[in-house]
């Protein structure tokens, strides 16, 4: 149970490292933006005409600043689809869509429940009786203040509803939602409760973490080091805003006067006295909030980074490298650590715990020391040199925090260092690859033959396919359409027609180094399956024919539904499509009609089924169960959606007669091999079609009985 929790935590540890390879330059942007544009600091040193609003460089160093936050401050949905990509087994690109889907859904979903909670007004304003803090907008929407965690929250929840449904097999009425469609339906409806839950669960985290503060003031020292404790204790949790703005802004952090004037807040405090040419040394009862963080950003955390690099493999220590010293210098320059916390938080929890103790003593080390540096951004060399060397030292004690600051670094490098080494943490660049390059043991191909049969059925039809395709090596390319398995094969020569009718084909259409084997509508989990298989070709034991499960012989149900021609055009046999899978009957009987015009109908009261991502093809099932398909023009699936405008979606029920979909005739026949419609009946079974009518029709003319 253990190494199976502590195989989760590298795993999210792992999925963190997309979205935390953007922070550093995000940091610099923000941090050098924000520190050269602050009003106070301009105004202080007089450097309105270089610095002040209107000139290039505020321009600049304003979109500087600008750029940084749009990443911070969307950090949440940033981590959502990170995570959820860095946890999804395969078609990760599904799980971020679904991840980024789930996000909004959750937080609408929690603005909705502010809403009729009376938290939010109808104006859009917040309620004045609501805690300061605890709502906050995200992306446009009003909702709890959850930080990263809530993006945590969706990837985490995302991936797993993803590596659960991905390759999910539906009925053949619903077949179209099947596979990675079905991920982002789950997450949306999943994540609608998900956010009415955190309506009710969240506050009471907020609302805990606000009455800690108030022990804080009053505790002096002590209370100084619960204050830094608890505030880099909630980093991860995006909740630190919450907590220590009340110290910097309100009276929580203090009521001081200063020129004649009552200033309230720790960081109010400070550049008041900032503003006042007769104070001799800035308040360190004021800055206890925030001067700790000069020896712990500028030089402890370095130090860690340092102990992570030596500690990394030899082959790794390149990459690790890279990503630890951009991070270190993010720490030293703006104060922006979550690079390098986050780079160690899950993999290596008890880190962070070091980190967290480390420090919060250093906020009661400046503290006691009366080291009174102020910031404007974070604890990083940009404020240190503006608020802490340009100040001199006799305001600020700044020069204490040198040799304080050398002894972090050591500290944090020795205790960072023997506990890696000490416990094997996964910290970056001592991550275990097996996942991505691991060659698999005769060990393994038994393993997986013993993983259950639910797992050897779809890796038995992959590895068919594969062997049909001429094996993994021959496999250029693999994609599909609303029916078909489309693949480029290297040597069409290699390419075994009759393995692949074995392993439940209909047909097999070949174009010189093109293969289309026509599977229906499950085509899509066909798809998927191979592709998981290709990146793992190993050989596994299939029958010479996969055979279907025995069923119990059924009566054939007795019907005669009759349907109408859905355009106008030229009506022929199905034998005369120009296209082999049609004309062959592959995907069932039918009829093919040569348009005149692009306008296209229901041929019965149906239910539409799924209209395909490039709108040439929409699958429905008439009223008494009959499935059909509208397929509009020959290999138009290459044409991207392009000439064909669909007016129904799925699920919608749709009357005879009703219009479904316009096409674009004279653009199909420019750039498609034909602009025949087929109409095919996919599920005929032991029905037959009695044809009413060839030659010319237009719409709503009766066309085919089956009976």
């Amino acid at each position: 149970m253990k190494d199976k929790v502590f195989g989760v935590l590298q795993r999210i540890g792992r999925s963190f490292m997309l979205p935390i390879a953007v922070l550093p330059v995000a940091g610099l942007l923000l941090g050098i933006g924000s520190s050269f544009t602050n009003e106070t600091m301009i105004a202080s040193y007089g450097l309105q005409g270089i610095l002040g609003d209107g000139t290039i460089l505020h321009g600049l160093l304003t979109v500087m600043s600008k750029a940084g936050s749009a990443i911070f401050d969307n950090l949440p949905l940033i981590f959502a689809a990170g995570v959820a990509i860095g946890m999804a087994k395969k078609e990760k690109e599904v799980a971020a869509l679904s991840a980024v889907i789930a996000f909004f859904v959750m937080h609408v979903s929690i603005n909705a429940m502010l809403t009729i909670d009376g938290q939010i007004l109808a104006d859009g304003t917040i309620a004045p009786d609501v805690l300061s803090g605890t709502i906050a907008s995200m992306c446009g929407i009003q909702t709890l203040q959850m930080g990263v965690f809530g993006g945590i929250i969706v990837g985490l929840g995302v991936a797993a509803l993803h590596n659960r449904f991905y390759k999910i097999e539906l009925p053949n009425a619903l077949s179209f939602f099947g596979g990675s469609r079905f991920v982002p339906i789950i997450s949306t409806v999943v994540f609608v409760f998900v956010g009415i839950l955190m309506f009710f669960i969240w506050p009471v985290v907020q609302n805990g973490i606000y009455a800690l503060g108030s022990l804080v003031t009053g505790t002096g020292y002590v209370g100084t080091l619960i204050f830094g404790i608890i505030k880099r204790a909630l980093i991860p949790f995006g909740l630190h805003h919450v907590f220590y703005l009340p110290f910097w802004q309100t009276a929580v952090g203090g009521t001081m006067e200063v020129a004649g004037q009552l200033v309230q807040g720790g960081q109010n405090i400070f550049f008041a006295q900032l503003a006042d040419p007769t104070i001799t040394h800035f308040s360190a009862d004021a800055t206890r909030y925030f001067s700790g963080e000069f020896i712990f950003m500028i030089f402890g955390l370095p130090g860690a980074a340092l102990a992570m690099y030596r500690c990394a493999k030899p082959e790794k220590k390149k990459v690790a490298g890279g990503l630890l010293l951009s991070a270190a210098l993010t720490s030293m320059f703006t104060g922006i650590t979550e690079p390098l916390e986050f780079s160690f938080l899950f993999v290596a929890p008890m880190l962070f715990v070091v980190q967290v103790v480390l420090a919060g003593a250093a906020y009661m080390i400046a503290h006691m020391l009366n080291i009174a540096v102020g910031l404007t951004f974070s604890g990083g060399f940009l404020d240190l040199f503006l608020f802490g060397i340009l100040q001199g030292n006799d305001k600020t004690s700044w020069l204490l925090i040198i040799p304080v600051g050398i002894v972090y670094f050591f500290l944090y490098y020795f205790i960072f260092k023997f506990l890696i080494k000490k416990f094997d943490l996964k910290t970056p660049g001592r991550e275990d690859d097996d996942e991505e390059t691991k060659l698999y043991t005769k060990a393994d191909v038994n393993a997986r033959k013993e993983a259950g049969a639910a797992a050897a059925a779809p890796n038995a039809l992959s590895a068919m396919i594969t062997r049909g395709l001429g094996g993994a090596a021959n496999i250029s390319d693999v994609d599909c359409c609303a029916t078909r398995l489309r693949v480029t094969v290297n040597d069409a020569d290699k390419v075994d027609e009759t393995l692949l009718k074995q392993s439940g084909a209909a047909g097999v259409i070949r174009k010189g180094k093109g293969v289309q084997v026509i599977y229906g509508p499950r085509v899509s989990v066909i798809k998927s399956d191979l592709e998981e298989y290709l990146q793992d070709p190993v050989e596994i034991e299939t029958p010479a024919v996969i055979e279907a499960k025995e069923e119990p012989e059924t009566p054939v149900q007795t019907i005669s539904e009759v349907f109408v021609s859905p355009l106008k055009g030229e009506a022929k046999l199905i034998t005369e499509t120009p296209d082999p899978t049609f004309a062959q009957k592959m995907m069932g009987d039918g009829i093919v009609i040569f348009p005149e015009a692009g306008d296209v109908y229901a041929p019965c009261d149906a239910t539409i089924q799924f209209v395909f991502d490039t709108k040439h093809a929409i699958g429905m099932t008439s009223s008494e169960g009959i499935e059909i398909l509208i397929h509009a023009g020959i290999d138009t699936v290459k044409l991207g959606g392009k000439g064909f405008k669909v007016l129904v979606e799925n699920g919608q029920k749709v009357a005879k007669g009703d219009k479904l979909m316009e096409i674009d005739l004279e653009y199909i026949r420019a750039n498609a091999p034909s602009d025949a419609v087929p109409l095919v009946f996919t599920n005929l079974g032991e029905h037959h079609l009695e044809l009413l009518k060839l030659g010319q029709v237009v719409p709503g003319d009766e066309l085919i009985r089956v009976k």
